[in-house]
């Protein structure tokens, strides 16, 4: 068997096999098959694409290209979720202890924010002392004693796709739908989980712009799911605007805390409850959406959603003081208000910008070795169909110096679009994708 063979059949549009398949991703793993074929290839599949089987055996090549965990030995089921990234999306950190304070345990391992998207560990590390790098035994012990975990991949999950994506950043080939759905599902594969729920951003705030590609590609991740043994849904959500209102790494935390108090924005309520509706079933613990539903608010009421955060906290070394206290968490030195122009209704809350000038803040990273500012960020006051009137403010703007304020003030203002005309509000989802 040959490299340029398989490059070569892929190119003329004819499905590779799984030995084919295989024997290339562990070519390439290995130094074997050089960048150059490597390239190739992922051209070829951009062009002509992949059938889910395919797209399966190449997802499966990749989660067994380095560690697996098995979490049967410590729970009974383990249920996982991941976002395709958004602005404002803290939704892990409230959803992870209010699933666990339903009775299902969640193994999860988050990662770090790039560009205008947020990362759930650099939320995290907001609290003084949270360990975001659990070892692979102490993930397992972690998860097999308070049944919930939510770190950093500190194993070595699926390596063939941390070099294909490298490649892929640099030859244009970061697009094609069955590479994104492979890099995505290989590592939710290894890492262990037996049901998956994918929460799939569209929007011009998500790498899925539209609702075609955003469905194209959650209904090849949840085959992917099927056809590798894993119960996967996946829920379509928009972002097109900022989700909830605090954008911003120890603003987002707050958030997060609030809402497990029942305090919190009502969009970002109302995500939570739908995304930890799903994981309940799929981790049958309950039979019905609307039940786990009910299941998930009982747990915001009652508080022991709350009480799991703090048990989360304890656990990986956080001070849980900043829980109970989240006035504690780092703040910035400078606080600007942005307001309205002009009176009207919010037609556009541009997600992106609003993203980008986070990271101008210094809220986020432009390369993945750039410190970042845990205490600055943007609250966002409105959304898309309110109706605002001149002078009415509309963000706040915590920064930690007077230039990068000014400038992230300039920047909202080119986010932001007034219009006199009624616009009704976004809708929070556009659907459901599921294997039945």
């Amino acid at each position: 068997m040959r490299a340029v063979d398989i490059i070569e059949k892929k190119r003329d549009g004819v499905e590779l096999s799984k030995d084919e398949i295989n024997f290339f991703i562990k070519g390439y793993t290995h130094d074997e098959i050089p960048d150059y074929q490597a390239s190739a290839w992922a051209m070829a599949v951009l062009l002509n694409g992949m059938s889910p089987e395919e797209t399966t055996h190449l997802t499966l090549a990749m989660a067994d290209s380095g560690d697996q965990l098995d979490l049967s030995g410590v729970v009974d089921i383990a249920v996982d979720k991941h976002s395709s990234g958004g602005v404002g999306d803290k939704t892990s950190i409230a959803v992870v202890p209010l699933v666990r304070a339903c009775g299902l345990p969640v193994g999860k391992m988050s990662g770090r924010g790039l560009g205008f998207s947020g990362g759930t560990l650099d939320k995290l590390e907001s609290i003084p002392g949270f360990r975001t790098d659990l070892t692979k035994d102490e993930f397992l012990n972690q998860l097999g004693s308070i049944g919930m975990v939510l770190s950093g991949q500190s194993v070595d999950l699926a390596p063939a796709d941390g070099k294909l994506y490298a490649l892929r950043d640099v030859t244009g080939t970061v697009r094609s739908i069955p590479l994104i759905a492979s890099s995505i599902m290989s590592k939710k594969i290894a890492a262990g989980a037996q049901a998956i729920v994918l929460d799939v951003k569209v929007g011009n705030g998500a790498f899925m712009e539209t609702l075609e590609e955003a469905s194209k590609l959650a209904s090849l991740m949840v085959s992917i799911g099927k056809l590798s043994g894993r119960d996967v849904a996946a829920v379509l959500s928009d972002m097109n605007q900022p989700l909830g209102e605090a954008v911003g790494n120890s603003l987002e935390m707050k958030e997060a805390i609030i809402t497990l108090q029942g305090q919190g924005p009502a969009d970002f309520v109302e995500h939570c409850l739908e995304i930890a509706s799903h994981m309940l079933v799929l981790g049958k613990r309950a039979r019905s959406t609307s039940e786990a539903r009910q299941m998930a608010q009982s747990a915001i009421d009652s508080g022991s959603g709350f009480e799991y955060l703090k048990v989360l906290v304890a656990a990986q070394g956080g001070d849980v003081n900043f829980i109970d206290h989240p006035e504690n968490l780092p703040k910035a030195l400078f606080k600007e208000v942005v307001e309205a122009h002009r009176a009207g209704y919010i037609h556009e809350i541009n997600a992106r910008q609003v993203g980008e000038t986070a990271v101008l803040l210094g809220a986020g990273r432009s390369k993945k070795d750039d410190e970042i500012d845990l205490a600055v960020g943007i609250s966002v006051f409105v959304k898309v169909g309110d109706l605002v009137e001149a002078g009415q403010p509309i963000f706040l703007v915590h920064a930690n110096d007077e230039l990068s304020l000014k400038k992230a003030e300039i920047s909202l203002n080119e986010a932001i679009r007034i219009e006199d005309h009624v616009l009704q509000p976004l809708p929070l989802f556009y659907g459901l994708v599921t294997s039945d």
